[in-house]
């Protein structure tokens, strides 16, 4: 189980080759910098710069496995310090980034550089912390992937060889479940925006071709699965906000538990109003609520939006923000609608408490669209195109809409996995959950914001809009995903599965 099926694909996605060098570090993702600069660019234009500027810049990436993805049968009493080692693999990430934006002279003179001053380096760090894995692992009786070793090594591409552009694709819903699309072997060659780094704000995207004119885009999403005879068909809505009161943090502690900054970009907070990096099951449940049931202490959180129009936000020089890449004015979604809903071909069991899942993939430019689940529309658009990997360029009077659905099939014992994916599925195509997994409610939320509509100018997008991510991600739409921790009171899990089995509209 796990992964999500690849679907047919509507081909939305525009080619694209930017001039930029392209660096993978850290747990495993790419890393974008102009290797030479303008000559009136200062190093602070590579993060905060209002605008891409033009350059004649030499690409090049470097690939680096993503170590997290590799690790599924980590035992339970070894998870919490394996990945305290792994969040030390993003944190390189970020200082590699950083090194290789604010060392362009450097590697303009020596072009041996980047292999000896941050490639090789980098290894001998990775294979420490590799080592420390392992032996997390095998003290306390479990067994280490035998191909571990491998995964410190960062390989380089040449420019003439690299797809700077996102994977091609579009995005498809297919029985209701919605997924993502599949990935172009070899990449893209050509086309595209010219020029410049990888565009942005803070020079890490997004780019023009991460942007299409939605009423251009071609209709893609599919019918539902037909409902058999005693399928779940009720619903229960929980009104949680919209996080008016700028409850955030740039901690994940489903992904890093005990650790500050492990997410690398900011998230909005609904629903449990004290969920960090330090919360626990011992405390999830002393958080209070911005739900209107109090008995919703459930945790919704998900990457914040930002306009990148030249402004700034309480963040500008923090971890997580601008330091990272993550720049501009912060977006409030002026509706956000969470939905439990049932199972097409049967009746769903109660969610378990404690219950965590993470639908999406925050680091796609890394591991590609296997597990992408981002859903990006307009409103008066949903019921025809779902994009996974552009944003819409919505038309006036039309707003933005990101939109998840919730793996709804869960392996019935364990409330979490090592991957975080393993113990939870989609169902099948026709609504089915398969290998023993059981029907969950499958929860479902709708983020809608107001948005001027950026525009494209001479291959340049300008007020583009994008969602945090890794810096090394490039916040691409694809790494859109969606985090939830369930945790309720009052009996509330049984009666969500019982209001949907019911056939009833509850909230």
């Amino acid at each position: 189980m796990g992964r999500n099926i690849r679907k047919r694909r509507s081909p939305l996605a525009v080619k694209v080759t930017a001039a930029s060098a392209a660096l993978a570090l850290g747990g495993g993702g790419l890393i974008w910098a102009n290797f030479y600069a303008s000559a009136h660019e200062s190093d602070n234009d590579a993060w905060g710069g209002n605008r891409t500027k033009a350059t004649a810049a030499q690409v090049a990436t470097i690939s680096c496995p993503d170590v997290g993805q590799k690790l599924t049968n980590v035992p339970d009493n070894a998870r919490t310090d394996v990945a305290g080692e792994l969040s030390n693999l993003d944190r390189q990430i970020t200082e590699a980034y950083q090194r290789l934006a604010t060392t362009r002279d450097a590697q303009t003179r020596d072009a041996s550089f980047v292999q000896n001053g941050i490639l090789q380096p980098l290894k001998e760090r990775r294979q420490n912390i590799l080592d420390r894995i392992k032996l997390e692992i095998t003290r306390v009786g479990g067994t280490a992937p035998g191909d571990l070793d491998t995964l410190a090594n960062c390989t380089g591409t040449p420019a003439d060889q690299t797809n700077a552009g996102g994977q091609n694709g579009g995005q498809q819903q297919d029985g209701g479940q919605q997924r993502g699309g599949g990935q172009d072997n070899g990449g893209q060659q050509g086309g595209g925006q010219q020029g410049g780094n990888i565009g942005g704000q803070a020079g890490n995207g997004p780019v023009a071709a991460d942007f299409v004119d939605i009423t251009k885009a071609q209709p893609n999403v599919q019918a539902k699965p037909r409902k058999a005879r005693n399928a779940s068909r009720g619903t229960f809505t929980t009104r949680c906000g919209v996080n008016t009161n700028k409850n955030h943090n740039t901690d994940n502690v489903i992904v890093a538990p005990g650790v500050k900054n492990g997410a690398h970009h900011l998230h909005d907070y609904v629903g449990n109003q004290k969920i960090d990096a330090f919360a626990s099951n011992d405390t999830f449940l002393q958080g209070g609520s911005s739900c209107q049931n109090k008995s919703d202490l459930s945790s919704y959180y998900w990457p914040v939006v930002r306009v990148q129009d030249g402004s700034q936000d309480f963040d500008q020089n923090n971890d997580g923000g601008g330091k990272e890449g993550n720049v501009g004015k912060i977006l409030t979604p002026v509706q956000a609608q969470i939905k439990y809903v049932g199972s097409p071909t049967g009746k769903v069991v109660a969610m378990p408490q404690f219950l965590r899942i993470i639908t999406g993939d925050a680091k796609t430019t890394t591991n590609g669209l296997a597990n992408a689940n981002a859903h990006w529309s307009c409103t008066g658009f949903e019921n025809k195109v779902q994009l996974t990997e552009q944003y819409p360029i919505c038309p006036q009077g039309s707003k933005v809409v990101r939109s998840f659905a919730f793996q709804s099939c869960w392996d019935g014992q364990n409330t979490d996995s090592a991957n975080h994916r393993t113990h939870v599925a989609f169902a099948d195509a026709g609504g089915a959950c398969q290998n023993g997994f059981k029907a969950i409610p499958q929860l479902t939320m709708r983020l809608v914001y107001d948005i001027a509509p950026p525009t494209i100018e001479n291959g340049q997008v300008k007020n583009a809009y994008a969602v945090d991510g890794f810096p090394e991600q490039l916040h691409k739409p694809s790494t859109d995903h969606d985090d939830f921790i369930s945790i309720t009171t009052g009996r509330l899990a049984n009666k969500i599965a019982n209001c949907v089995n019911r056939g009833q509209n509850c909230s």
